[in-house]
C-alpha cells in the first residue's frame, strides 16, 4: 500500500471518528406515569376515595397549581385512561370550549395539562380486560381463606379511607405526592401478587386473575409506547392501581427513560 493511500485512510478514519463525536445524540424519551384517584365519585370500584366538590374555587386553583408544576416537566404527549376515540372527541370539544363542566380526573388533569402545553391531542390508551375475582372469591370459600382475603381487602378499604381523610385536610397536589411515592406502589401490587396464593394443582384462580391485570397493563403500556414519538415526554394520568405495572414497563423499555412524578408535583 502506498504512502499516499495510507495517509488518506488514515485522513477518513479520523474524520469519521470526529463526526461520530459531533454528532448531536437524539434526545432522551421520557415517560411520568402519575398515579390518580376519581375526582368526580362515580363509585365504580370496590372501595371509592370520597371526594368533595373539585369544580369549587379552591380545588380549581390547586388543580391549576398542579398542572403548573407538571407543565415544568415540558411533556409533549398527554395520556389518560380513557378509550381513544371518547378522548379525541371530548378533548377536541374542551378545547373548542363546548365541553359541559365535568369533574373527571381526564378533563381536570389530562386535559387541563395538555390544554395548558397547547398540545393538539391527548391519548387515550385505556384497554379492556377482565378482572375475574369471582373464582377467588369461590375458591377462598372452599379452602378456609376467606379470612385472609376479608382481611386483605380490609386493607384495601382501610387505605382508602385514609385517602379520604387527607383529600378533606389537604390539597389535591400534596394527595397525589403521597399517592406518587414509589414505595407505596410496590406496596399496593402486593395485593395482586397475594391472589397468587388462592389455588392449588391445576386450579389457579389467583393465578387467572393476576394474569388478567398483567394481560390489561401491557395492552395499556403497548398503547402508551407506540403513540410515544422518539425523543418525546409523556405524562401518563392513570388510576394509582395501574401505576406499579406501568412504571416497571417503562423501566424495563430500551430508550425510554422513567421520570418521577413527585420531582415535578406541589407540596
Amino acid at each position: 500500500m502506498s504512502a499516499r493511500l495510507v495517509v488518506l485512510l488514515v485522513a477518513l478514519i479520523a474524520v469519521g471518528s470526529a463526526t461520530a463525536q459531533t454528532a448531536p445524540k437524539p434526545a432522551p424519551t421520557k415517560v411520568m406515569i402519575v398515579g390518580t384517584f376519581h375526582l368526580d365519585n362515580p363509585g365504580r370500584d370496590v372501595f371509592n376515595v370520597q371526594v368533595d366538590d373539585v369544580l369549587a374555587k379552591k380545588r380549581q386553583a390547586e388543580l391549576a397549581d398542579v398542572a403548573a408544576s407538571l407543565a415544568k416537566f415540558a411533556p409533549t404527549e398527554v395520556m389518560v385512561e380513557w378509550p381513544s376515540a371518547t378522548t379525541d372527541e371530548q378533548y377536541a370539544s374542551f378545547r373548542a370550549d363546548k365541553l359541559p363542566p365535568s369533574r373527571n380526573e381526564v378533563v381536570q388533569l389530562g386535559f387541563r395539562l395538555a390544554a395548558l402545553r397547547k398540545l393538539p391531542r391527548v391519548h387515550g390508551i385505556d384497554a379492556p380486560g377482565e378482572f375475574p375475582f369471582d373464582p377467588v372469591k369461590d375458591y377462598a370459600k372452599t379452602h378456609a381463606m376467606s379470612p385472609r382475603l376479608d382481611a386483605a381487602l380490609a386493607g384495601a378499604g382501610k387505605e382508602v379511607q385514609v385517602l379520604s381523610q387527607r383529600v378533606r385536610e389537604g390539597s389535591i397536589g400534596s394527595v397525589l405526592r403521597y399517592m406518587n411515592a414509589p414505595p407505596r406502589a410496590l406496596k399496593n401490587h402486593g395485593f395482586y401478587m397475594d391472589m397468587l396464593r388462592y389455588g392449588d394443582g391445576d386450579t389457579q384462580p389467583g393465578a387467572r386473575l393476576v394474569g388478567a391485570w398483567y394481560a390489561r397493563n401491557l395492552a395499556i403500556c403497548a398503547r402508551l409506547l407506540q403513540a410515544l414519538p422518539e425523543g418525546g415526554r409523556a405524562v401518563v394520568f392513570f388510576g394509582e392501581g395501574h401505576a406499579y405495572l406501568l412504571r416497571q414497563c417503562i423501566v424495563e423499555t430500551p430508550g425510554v427513560e422513567l421520570v418521577e412524578a413527585n420531582d415535578y408535583l406541589p407540596k
